[in-house]
């Protein structure tokens, strides 16, 4: 069994700094992309953040600047540092990961994490 376990989370004032971790762990072969992706209440789940296994990342236009991905391969762990938090990047953070256990290829998702800005 794969699992991706998230951390990080809770609340935060505006322009706040919060960091978000994610560990995989289970029967893994390797693992290829990996990423963080938001939903917001009534709104679509959007991509927020993602990098390869090489380290090309690749960002949403709305956190440009703000948010930096990063990822340890040992570790098996991708993490998200936010900084200047608005409120409108309220949301649960979900990580992701394209996995290969050795017979299968998928994307894999954490249970979620909630972030809320707020003063």
């Amino acid at each position: 069994q794969v699992q991706l376990v998230e951390s990080g989370g809770g609340l935060v004032q505006p322009g706040g700094s919060l960091r978000l971790s994610c560990a995989a762990s289970g029967m893994i072969f390797s693992i290829n992309a990996m990423g963080w992706y938001r939903q917001a209440a009534g709104k679509k789940r959007e991509l927020v953040a993602a990098i390869t296994s090489g380290g090309s990342t690749n960002y949403a236009d709305s956190v440009k600047g703000r948010f930096t991905i990063s990822r340890d391969n040992a570790k098996k762990t991708v993490y998200l540092q936010m900084n200047s938090l608005k409120p409108e990047d309220t949301a649960v953070y979900y990580c992701n990961a394209d996995i290969h256990t050795g017979w299968t290829r998928r994307d894999y998702w954490g249970q979620g994490t909630q972030i809320t800005v707020s003063s």
